[in-house]
């Protein structure tokens, strides 16, 4: 079965979901969507430095992806707008990768396969690893709801009550570093952020609690994963950015009936 490059391709794509749905609602409620942007950008530079050093890709990744968590959580944590600082580590981080991959030496690289990702190519060694990065990251979501979202609905609150919302932010932070490094040969760079942003804005529209959300993010996940596979299939069209698309006309439907449900709203 697992011979099959498009039933890896699925597996992944759905084992990357378990992680991506409920750590988006997070994005989504804390809008941190900038922060998945600088984070997957910074992933350029870790291919780039996992090369130089000969090293695991997904290792450089992450190494590079958490460096960038600590630095924003720091940055937040002293009370500074991000946004400039976002700016600056994201596009910073993303050409010093793209330069420093030219310098290496003896080693051809397709910078499109990390940059939109290469679902198609994933192996069986790939598989373990995105599902193993994807439990973890579900299992820690689920391990810390309640403190997650009573930080994420009301800061003050949680200090109040005994729970640290820097801590917090800094697991979701994490999380988010530990999925840019996973998912890298899924959808790539450029498109991870999107992977945790359009899912769960989409289950937003037709959810009424949280926990509602979360699970509706997986699903349009889910959804969205399986029609840009096949639309790759059937049109010859990349299959990462297909995903995204699907996602996207996902987002269209539930925002159009959320409208015709609730004009006034």
């Amino acid at each position: 079965m697992l011979d099959d490059f498009l039933v890896r391709a699925a597996l992944a794509a759905f084992g990357l979901s378990i992680a991506t749905g409920p750590l988006g609602a997070f994005v989504v409620w804390r809008r941190m969507a900038y922060f998945g942007d600088a984070t997957a950008h910074a992933a350029i530079l870790g291919v780039a430095l996992a090369l130089i050093f000969s090293v695991p890709i997904s290792l450089g990744t992450l190494i590079v992806a958490l460096a960038m968590a600590g630095a924003i959580s720091w940055m937040m944590a002293q009370g500074q707008s991000p946004d400039s600082g976002l700016g600056v580590l994201s596009f910073g981080a993303l050409s010093a990768g793209l330069v420093a991959i030219s310098f290496v030496p003896n080693v051809r690289v397709d910078l499109s396969a990390y940059l939109f990702g290469d679902i198609l190519t994933v192996t069986r060694s790939d598989l373990l690893l995105i599902w193993g990065g994807a439990a973890l990251i579900a299992a820690v979501i689920a391990w810390r709801w309640s403190k997650l979202l009573l930080s994420t609905l009301s800061p003050d609150l949680a200090a109040a009550s005994g729970v640290k919302p820097n801590r917090e932010s800094l697991v979701i932070t994490v999380s988010i570093a530990l999925v840019v490094a996973v998912s890298l040969k899924v959808v790539g760079a450029l498109l991870v952020s999107a992977m945790l942003i359009i899912p769960a804005t989409a289950a937003r529209r037709v959810s009424t609690s949280p926990l509602q959300m979360v699970i509706a993010a997986v699903l349009v996940s889910w959804a969205a994963s399986g029609a840009g596979l096949w639309a790759s299939l059937r049109l010859d069209t990349p299959a990462g950015p297909s995903i995204i698309v699907a996602a996207a006309l996902i987002f269209v439907l539930t925002t159009s009936y959320r409208t015709i449900r609730n004009p006034t709203s």
